[in-house]
């Protein structure tokens, strides 16, 4: 028995040993020729993000989209990478959608400037369209001398759809190709060296394992008495279904409701400045919110330091947040107004 045990050891030994010697040489082999290290690299597939490209240094291009219930269905939100909504005047909010390479063919309906949105077109490097300007808002792109595509100067980049039977203002739209065309007769900078605003994570990001989670299955948030925006958790696909005032958010051109992968939810006070009602928003400085994806929540802080520097998301252990492959809605919501998120109600078990 003993024998037995002593020739098992052996062979154990002997198998290692060949192990190590055969280890040892393919480490040699690859130190010594490394242009097979190189050809073994080029075959491993490398993962890449799919909703933008990392290694591009195009401008992204900022949008405004007309968000009145009566301007509805938008149009080519789906290929936005990043979209801000922020409360307007009269209880209305605005959507401003940046897009990154793309070729989308019909963008709006496309509604006029207000000067905060500026500053999440220039923390994006991006050039910014629109179609008019409060006072304040063309003052403001003047003096910070923010490129931009105006429609009521610019008519090349614009067409109204006049078979929708709405009215003027309801009626505008873009394409990529139009803008495209009009940067680059324009003169405007191509390509920029700001990084992009977001970190974004090729692999799945599990916010469950987080302490600090709950499950976020539906989330409402109410903008005014006119205004409201909700998501449906989608399991199956791990996106969020959108709506807008309990209205599913839809495309015009393909019918289909918008889905989003990535939530992050700032609560921040705005002022009215003038008798029209028109906005300020106390967006420089810090705060509280949350970041949502795949059915779950986390809360988080905000900070940005000047109208142009990027706004820095923040878990609370603070680190930079990590966001999933996907496209992103930053909710800026009045601090005043609810914002629920909430997990489905377990059935109970009998």
């Amino acid at each position: 028995m003993a024998k037995r045990r002593k020739k098992g050891k052996k062979k154990i030994f002997v198998i290692i040993f060949i192990i190590l010697i055969l280890a040892g040489f393919g480490i040699y082999y690859f130190y010594t020729h490394p242009e097979e290290v190189q050809k073994y690299a080029e075959k491993v597939p490398v993962k890449k993000l799919k909703i933008v490209d990392e290694d591009s240094k195009s401008r992204p291009i900022a949008v405004m989209i007309n968000n009145n219930h009566v301007a509805w269905p938008h149009a080519g939100l789906d290929d936005a990478y990043l979209t801000y909504e922020i409360l307007a005047e009269g209880g209305i909010t605005r959507l401003m959608a940046l897009f990154k390479d793309k070729d989308t063919e019909k963008i709006g309906s496309v509604r006029s400037a207000r000067p905060y949105y500026l500053d999440y077109a220039l923390e994006n490097d991006a050039i910014y369209v629109h179609y008019g300007w409060s006072d304040q808002a063309k003052r403001d792109i003047n003096s910070l001398g923010v490129d931009n595509i105006n429609g009521l100067t610019v008519s090349s980049v614009f067409w109204r759809d006049k078979s929708l039977n709405k009215a003027t203002e309801h009626t505008v739209f873009t394409s990529m190709e139009k803008i495209k065309e009009y940067t680059k007769e324009k003169g405007y900078d191509r390509d920029t060296d700001k990084d992009l605003l977001l970190n974004y994570s090729v692999d799945e990001i599990d916010l469950s394992k987080r302490e600090d989670a709950i499950k976020a299955d539906t989330i409402f948030m109410k903008y005014s008495y006119y205004t409201t925006t909700s998501y449906e958790y989608d399991s199956e696909n791990k996106v969020y279904k959108r709506f807008m005032s309990d209205t599913p958010h839809v495309d015009a051109v393909t019918g289909k409701q918008y889905t989003v992968k990535n939530i992050i939810i700032t609560p921040i006070e705005t002022h009215s400045y003038d008798s029209y009602g028109r906005l300020e928003l106390d967006n420089i400085g810090s705060g509280e919110g949350y970041f949502i994806t795949d059915g779950y929540a986390i809360p988080i802080t905000w900070s940005k330091d000047s109208r142009s520097s990027q706004t820095v998301y923040k878990n609370m252990d603070g680190k930079e947040i990590k966001v999933n492959d996907g496209n992103t809605y930053i909710q800026i919501t009045p601090p005043s107004e609810d914002v629920k998120i909430e997990g489905k109600q377990e059935e109970n078990a009998e």
